[in-house]
């Protein structure tokens, strides 16, 4: 790992910093910081590096004891202003240098309002709309006494067996950089003391979405390329946006826990990347050094933790109980304690919280902003926008023909589960059902309901629901099956060797299928499922994530037409099991998958391409695409290139496209994928309007990580593709001089 000392200085092209003859002078923050460290004992410069859950009483006297002496620095799990006041004002009255606690909590997509899961957000590829979403999530947050959040998470996987792609942007770096830099703005706004942001803690770091078959906390093994192209772009983006604070993984690079990984976290993020807010472990993570056998107790477990560059302590109380002894016992330097206190504190500095440290604990601010109408609005936006339409034989919208509607399956009038595995304070009673959304919205005298089928763990269950369900459906004039995954089937832990939908709801949708009638399929899930089955048995098939609060109402404006689909796939959706791990932008090999004999990089038992490909989406419009123009057929360096493309809406109702461009280099010291998003835009098309879509191209967009692990950019042939997603495009090429 010792690339990392020269790589990125060339990957990322910081910022030269020359040699300064003189000092310059101390911040009003380093002042403050310092004279405040001065005074601390060693015991309560290991209490702040201590990050504790805690739902308990606030009458504790063992919790009290706790606040008042000085060993906790950070609570998570503590909710409400009136509640966070009390423990506050407890450690501002009683403790002996009255620093402020801060109050953090995992507002992964919303507090009470809950947007759709983080993947569904990245299906909208609307980068405002995903920023106004976490700042939907800051506003609450912070008025509920939260000061920061573990969010965003930014791990790329390109596995959907591995739960926590629920909690992603997908499996594009360029895409997932984008978001990334959008949610950090949208938690933090434009100052961190502003009481209505919270600090983003930008997780894992680094290469956790690589977890070995999709098993959690798992191994992980991937080159220094792959970390490099792959899994850290996405947190550069977040640095570059001011983050304020990182999570390590619980995963180990190169065979070296992240906890204790100093390569990582200190040459790496802080160092080469320039990340200059605090580090926290994961739940546990620096015991969990012990249980990996990479220390020996947790005396070593702290030392190899604050070595590295952690600076506080999720859970485990390691550095509390350790550190003042191992000071003083000459184990570790007091320096380096002092370091860690500092970035802490200049944490709650920023967020303000030694001016006012109350001024988060605001009641009244709570109720009128948490589950306002406002916020509701904003998240049922976001629902509409992320929802992808996957396939329609002409049966969507419904018609006003459509008098008799049955709705069956066991996600139909679910609540819970379309909150997905992070939900925060929201509540099922907050929930609209996707039932009671076309309930709400359909003013058809026959609307019915048959469950179908049980959701029982991952067992096949309830199968004797599913005669009931064809009886209740036979004389429909459109059935609307709602199927999926329960919340607790994705998320962290979440991981799948099966994608296939689980229980009997495959077996519900065939034999549906075979009565005949227009049948729509709306899936509620928190990862891309095999899907092949579904689709085949249905007319029209609605991918509506874990959709939030407002779920139910999105998915029923949809399904009558209210609103025209514009969500597209963040990830690959493959056909089969045994593809995965599926992408799009695979690297070229020495064997295609056209070959037109066994000799091919595909299996042989199965197609090779996804059932539904990166950037997939359909409309109630249709549109269509001309001929790619350039403005010039080669460019220099110092030049920009203009492609530019007409795109028609050929349908009868205005719609919304995503017009992506993707980038391939054809010849390459290296192998390179075979095709890059480089660019996307939304353009909305009345019915028989052509508007021309344009991109400027750079060097920039055609560098690469050369054979040295240097960032380079060749002259030569590039092809140029684009189209509606990452497998339908017009294609040209263009030259670099």
């Amino acid at each position: 790992m010792k690339f990392f000392n020269y790589l990125l200085s060339t990957l990322f092209l910081l910022s030269a910093f020359g040699c300064q003859q003189t000092q310059a002078p101390k911040s009003d923050m380093d002042v403050f910081v310092d004279n405040l460290i001065s005074q601390m004992t060693l015991e309560e410069k290991a209490g702040q590096l201590n990050l504790i859950p805690y739902e308990g009483s606030v009458d504790d006297p063992e919790f009290i004891n706790q606040l008042e002496n000085g060993r906790v620095g950070a609570i998570l799990k503590s909710n409400g202003a009136a509640r966070n006041r009390q423990i506050q004002e407890i450690a501002i009255q009683k403790s002996r240098l009255k620093i402020p606690i801060m109050f953090q909590e995992d507002v992964i997509h919303g507090y009470k309002t809950i947007a759709p899961v983080p993947l569904a957000e990245a299906a909208s590829w609307n980068i405002q709309l995903i920023k106004e979403s976490a700042k939907v999530a800051a506003v609450e947050a912070a008025a509920s006494g939260i000061h920061l959040t573990y969010a965003p998470m930014v791990d790329i996987s390109v596995d959907p067996r591995w739960g926590r792609v629920l909690e992603a942007g997908g499996e594009d770096v360029y895409l997932g950089s984008l978001i990334s830099k959008a949610r950090v703005e949208g938690f933090q706004g434009n100052q961190l003391d502003d009481p209505n942001t919270v600090m983003a803690c930008v997780k894992h770091f680094a290469g956790y979405g690589a977890s070995l078959a999709g098993r959690d906390y798992n191994i992980i093994n991937f080159s220094d390329r792959e970390m490099m192209e792959t899994y850290v772009p996405p947190f550069k983006a977040a640095i570059d946006a001011g983050v304020g604070s990182v999570m390590c993984a619980y995963s180990a690079v190169q065979s070296i826990p992240a906890t204790a990984n100093k390569y990582l976290l200190t040459d790496l993020l802080k160092k080469e990347l320039g990340f200059d807010g605090f580090l926290m472990t994961d739940w546990s993570t620096i015991s969990n050094l012990v249980y990996t056998g990479v220390a020996e107790n947790d005396t070593i477990a702290a030392k190899l933790a604050l070595e590295a560059g952690i600076e506080m302590d999720m859970k485990a109380e390691v550095f509390v109980n350790r550190l003042p002894d191992m000071v003083r016992d000459g184990i570790v330097k007091e320096a380096l304690v002092d370091n860690a206190v500092r970035k802490v504190l200049e944490a709650k500095y920023k967020l303000g919280l030694f001016q006012d440290p109350y001024s988060y604990f605001d009641e009244t601010r709570e109720k009128k902003v948490v589950m306002s109408a406002d916020h509701q609005q904003k998240v049922k936006q976001m629902a509409l926008e992320s929802m992808v339409l996957l396939k329609n034989e002409n049966v969507l919208p419904i018609s006003e023909k459509k008098k008799n509607i049955v709705v069956v399956g066991p996600l139909a009038k679910t609540k819970k589960d379309l909150l997905g595995w992070w939900f925060c304070k929201g509540e099922e009673e907050d929930v609209i059902s996707i039932y009671e959304g076309i309930e709400q919205h359909s003013s058809k005298p026959k609307l019915r309901f048959a469950q179908g089928c049980e959701i029982d763990s991952f067992r096949v269950a309830g199968k004797e629901l599913i005669p009931q369900a064809v009886r209740a459906a036979k004389n429909a004039d459109i059935i609307v099956a709602v199927i999926g995954e329960e919340y607790w089937m994705s998320g962290e832990g979440g991981g799948v060797a099966n994608l296939r939908l689980p229980s009997a709801q495959e077996e519900l949708i065939a034999e549906l299928g075979k009565l005949g009638k227009p049948l729509v399929s709306v899936v509620v899930s928190g990862r891309p499922y095999v899907l092949t089955d579904i689709a085949e048995h249905s007319d029209a098939v609605l991918q509506a994530w874990m959709p939030g609060t407002m779920g139910g109402e999105a998915v029923a404006e949809i399904l009558f037409g209210d609103f025209n689909p514009v969500g597209r796939l963040p990830m690959t959706f493959p056909i089969h099991e045994g593809q995965v791990p599926i992408y799009y932008n695979y690297r070229k090999t020495s064997h295609d998958f056209n070959a037109p004999d066994r000799y091919s990089t595909r299996h042989l038992d199965i197609p090779h391409e996804p059932l539904y490909p990166f950037g997939y989406g359909l409309s109630y419009a249709k549109f269509s695409y001309g001929e790619i123009e350039l403005d010039k057929p080669q460019f220099s360096m110092n030049e920009e290139l203009t492609a530019s493309i007409e795109v028609t809406n050929m349908g009868e109702v205005e719609g919304t496209e995503t017009v992506q461009m993707y980038i391939r280099d054809n010849v390459c010291q290296i192998t390179r994928p075979v095709k890059e998003l480089k660019g996307f835009q939304k353009v909305n098309l009345s019915p028989n309007e052509i508007k021309k879509v344009s991109f400027t191209i750079t060097k920039d967009d055609l560098t690469y990580l050369d054979k040295d692990l240097k960032m380079a950019v060749d002259a030569g042939e590039f092809t140029l593709f684009i189209g509606p997603n990452s497998s339908e495009n017009k294609q040209t090429t263009f030259t670099l001089k």
